[in-house]
Order: C-alpha cells, then sequence, then structure tokens
C-alpha cells in the first residue's frame, strides 16, 4: 500500500526591492484591533461620560496581544497602571500634571513606538537600501530607521532612536531612547526611560506583514515580554496616509483654563 506524504508548502518570498535581495516593504499598512484601547484581553467598558456620550467611545472587548496574557509589571508599577488610568482624562492644568499625569494620546503628543503601529489609523512604510521611512497619520508622527550605520543618538525623543537590520526577510528594528511620556494605550500601560523595543515585520503574504515588539524595561517589568498582531495592507486603489495634525482638537482640553480666563 503506498501512502500519501503530505508536502508542506513552501514559505512565501515577498517581492524585491529594486536593486537588492531585500523584501519591497513599501505600501500603506494599518493594525486591525484593540490594542490601542488595551495590549491585554478585556472585557467591553462604558465611555468616560456615559451620560453624556452614550456608546459614543465606550470600550469594545478585545483578545489582546500579549503573548502569554498578561504584562509582567513589578509591583509597584502595576499599581503605578492602575493609577494611570483612573487619571488618564486628568486636565493638565500645571505644566507638572501635564508631564505627569493622563494619556498622551489625549493631548495629540506623539505615540511612540511601539503605540504608532497599532493605533486606529493607517501609516506608511517608504523603503531605501539605506533607510526606511515610517510615516504615521496620528499627528503627523514619523521616524527614520537607519539601515546602513549606527550613529549615536543624541537625546531621548518621543519617538526615540530607530535602527535597522534584515534577518532573512524580517526587518528587525531596534528602538531606543525613547522618554517616558509615552504609554502602550489608553489603559494606562507604561514604560520608563529605560525601555528597549525590539520591532520584526515579516511579510507572511502580499498583503500582509507580521509585527512583533519584544519590549524591556527593567525598570517597569520583571522580564521582557513581546506583543504579536497581523498588518494589514491597504489594497484600495485611492488608499494614502490623511493628515491628521490633532492638535488644534485638544487645544481646549490642554490650554482651556488659560482661553477661558483670556476671554474674560
Amino acid at each position: 500500500m503506498r501512502v500519501a506524504t503530505a508536502q508542506q508548502a513552501p514559505a512565501y518570498r515577498a517581492p524585491r526591492l529594486a536593486g537588492t535581495q531585500t523584501p519591497n516593504l513599501n505600501g500603506i499598512w494599518q493594525a486591525l484591533n484593540t490594542a490601542n484601547w488595551d495590549l491585554e484581553a478585556h472585557s467591553p467598558g462604558p465611555s468616560p461620560f456615559p451620560a453624556i456620550l452614550g456608546l459614543y467611545d465606550a470600550e469594545p472587548p478585545g483578545r489582546g496581544v500579549v503573548e502569554g496574557d498578561r504584562i509582567p509589571y513589578q509591583p509597584w508599577a502595576a499599581a503605578k497602571k492602575k493609577e494611570n488610568f483612573e487619571k488618564r482624562l486628568t486636565r493638565p492644568v500645571d505644566l507638572k500634571t501635564n508631564e505627569t499625569t493622563g494619556d498622551p494620546e489625549a493631548k495629540c503628543y506623539m505615540p511612540g513606538v511601539p503605540r504608532a503601529t497599532y493605533m486606529p489609523y493607517p501609516f506608511q512604510i517608504v523603503q531605501t537600501p539605506r533607510q526606511i521611512l515610517i510615516a504615521y497619520e496620528f499627528a503627523a508622527a514619523r521616524r527614520s530607521i537607519l539601515m546602513d550605520h549606527k550613529p549615536k543618538p543624541l537625546s531621548d525623543t518621543w519617538m526615540g532612536w530607530s535602527t535597522g537590520r534584515w534577518d532573512g526577510d524580517t526587518l528587525v528594528v531596534d528602538v531606543t531612547n525613547q522618554n517616558d511620556k509615552t504609554w502602550f494605550d489608553r489603559a494606562g500601560n507604561f514604560h520608563s526611560d529605560a525601555m528597549h523595543v525590539v520591532e520584526r515585520y515579516t511579510p507572511i503574504d502580499a498583503t500582509h506583514l507580521m509585527y512583533e515588539a519584544t519590549i524591556d524595561d527593567p525598570k517597569v517589568f520583571t522580564r521582557p515580554w513581546t506583543i504579536k498582531m497581523p498588518l494589514y495592507r491597504l489594497v484600495e486603489p485611492n488608499a494614502q496616509v490623511l493628515e491628521y495634525r490633532c492638535v488644534e482638537f485638544s487645544e481646549k482640553f490642554m490650554y482651556g483654563k488659560f482661553l477661558e480666563t483670556s476671554i474674560k
């Protein structure tokens, strides 16, 4: 009797960037999940002001994107995360409050890495052999990934310092020198200025990338941990990253105290 043996399908090989042997990641991509609400699995929840908003801005349920399901906080940091959530919409009345309290998204601040990837807006990858630009719709954020050299970072910034390399068909990006003012999501998950992020972008077919980000921050977490999710290519003929400069929409929240005083 002859026994049929199953043959494994060959691994996907992405189209090459012209003049190179590296995958072409150029395109507009977007995450389709609830990670910006909460990286961990979560139940649905009401909007911050249900009597006014009803269902608007209510939190949808999500299965989570953290491998192992839980973020490994140190005890003090778990308490801080809970406090962050409770004070996520605190109105900044002075510099100290602004820098230490409230979700930076509400203030239209740069989202940082990895949050910029899974906010509910598209982003565009523009790739050359020496450098890769990622332009995000939210707050006109952007960053450059240096592929051919690794100069010393000048200072900490909202989007950090990114250098890249290829591991087969996977783009591996080291992100360092982010400040401690960004959050991972609206649930108050946070990090310190010691955070080191290693991202992996792997083409799995013509319209999907698998995205992984490993977070290492010994000041806040007991060990490194990883998030993982697919990214979807926008394939409609008129796909583009539109301009979403949200500063003007956050001005009253940020500076209402001063605007109200000036009106009087």
